[in-house]
């Protein structure tokens, strides 16, 4: 009776360490999603500071020639 009960122990723990587990890797992915889109959009913005600034220089480069 004793190791039965100590298996079910075990089962119920081992449950639980991985239920807390689970919930650790969901806030984590959560918190890099978050990341990855703070990301894109600050990718997004310098490629749009980018795009200004170069046709800036080629109204500069055609005033030149």
């Amino acid at each position: 009776m004793f190791w039965a009960m100590l298996a079910i122990t075990a089962g119920f723990l081992g449950l639980a360490v991985l239920g807390v587990l689970a919930i650790k890797v969901f806030v984590e992915a959560q918190r890099l999603g978050r990341q990855v889109t703070e990301t894109t959009r600050q990718i997004n913005k310098a490629a749009e500071d980018l795009e200004r600034a170069a046709a800036g220089v080629a109204r500069a480069g055609r005033g030149a020639l």
